[in-house]
């Protein structure tokens, strides 16, 4: 004779819900954890590239100009001495080495045996990823012995967040770095040639 007390005892049986509790949040509690140290990862590769903008626009500002087009020695030289040079006027290098000058370009990414580059700081920016651009705002004035004075931007396009824990799970590898432009006024722009 079959007897119906084994299956109401396996019903009433509570010995196994802490495993299944357990089984069940232990996935949602790493998911959440990962997602905190993913969260401060973002935040260091965001930093990073803005130190390495910011590196990279202060190397810009003390160098030849990048921009194939840009010449401040000779705006500084067009105009009647001592007059103010009007602003406005703004040249663009980049993306893709478009109106530069590459090896200027590649002195302020990849650095010199003497000083660090933008690379050194954060090792995904490349040439290719760089848009340097130079403004003409009113300062300087005709006749300047250093050429004329410009702000520069710098910003950067194409650089993705490396999430190496959810971005494999959720496949959100392909978030975009914001450009995040910085921007700094010039001075003499005179690359040392020995630097």
């Amino acid at each position: 004779m079959v007897s119906y007390r084994a299956p109401r005892r396996f019903l009433s049986d509570e010995s196994g819900i802490s495993l299944t509790e357990g089984l069940i949040s232990l996935p949602i509690v790493i998911l959440t954890f990962a997602a905190f140290v993913e969260f401060g990862y973002a935040m260091f590769q965001w930093n990073q590239t803005v130190k390495a903008l910011q590196h990279g626009a202060r190397l810009a500002a003390v160098s030849d100009s990048v921009a194939s087009n840009f010449n401040p020695a000779a705006i500084a030289a067009g105009g009647t001495g001592g007059a103010t040079i009007p602003a406005g006027a703004s040249f663009t290098c980049g993306p893709n080495l478009a109106g530069c000058n590459a090896t200027a370009v590649n002195r302020i990414v990849e650095g010199s045996a003497a000083r660090p580059g933008m690379h050194d700081l954060n090792w995904r920016i490349e040439p290719k990823n760089v848009v340097i651009t130079y403004e003409m705002t009113g300062l300087g004035y005709y006749g300047r012995p250093g050429g004329a004075v410009a702000t520069i931007r710098l910003e950067v396009q194409g650089i993705t967040f490396d999430l190496p824990i959810l971005g494999a799970l959720l496949g959100i590898n392909d978030i975009v770095i914001p450009a995040h432009p910085v921007t700094i006024t010039t001075e003499d722009l005179k690359t040392c040639s020995t630097c």
